[in-house]
């Protein structure tokens, strides 16, 4: 069997500026620097994503360029980058339509990433791990495993192994 790792990321924190749109709403200072410190963790921890999920909301993408950056930066040398899928279904999409996101990924990638929004991404935690989903802040991270292809992800399939909060 083929060891699996799904990492569901919520986007940094991200300002409410007036006559801006959701989807245009872009990162505080504080997110920039928080999404850094995930990709350091993530680094830190060995996750490495061979493909990242992505809402294609400006806060969700630049959540994904300071992870790049920070896992870069951990790596110390350079890694490859993963390919990168911006999603609307990440952006207004279900929980389901998320877990069929990730039964739809090619057997050939270990980890994938998804960056995304809540309550979708900690529902989708609660999903994926009935007993120990996580509930999600900003710049959270649960990372889930699982035994098997990609279309076997779902319901109860992928145990949570750790959870975080990055902090810049």
């Amino acid at each position: 069997m083929t060891e699996r790792r799904i990492l569901l990321v919520r986007h940094a924190k991200a300002d409410r500026p007036e006559g801006v749109a959701d989807v245009d709403r872009p990162l505080t200072p504080r997110g920039h620097a928080d999404a850094g410190a995930v990709g350091a963790w993530l680094a830190h921890r060995g996750y490495r994503p061979e493909l990242v999920i992505c809402s294609p909301a400006k806060r969700t993408r630049q959540t994904w360029h300071g992870i790049a950056l920070g896992l870069a930066d951990a790596a110390g040398a350079e890694a490859p980058s993963p390919e990168v899928d911006y999603r609307p279904e990440v952006y207004d999409g279900e929980a389901p339509e998320f877990l069929e996101l990730l039964q739809g990924v090619d057997d050939a990638v270990g980890t994938v990433m998804v960056i995304g929004h809540n309550p979708s991404v900690s529902v989708v935690s609660e999903l994926l791990d009935p007993e120990n989903g996580a509930d999600l802040r900003t710049s959270g991270i649960a990372a889930h495993g699982f035994e098997g292809a990609w279309d076997q992800a779902g319901p109860g399939r992928a145990p949570l192994i750790e959870t975080h909060t990055a902090r810049g």
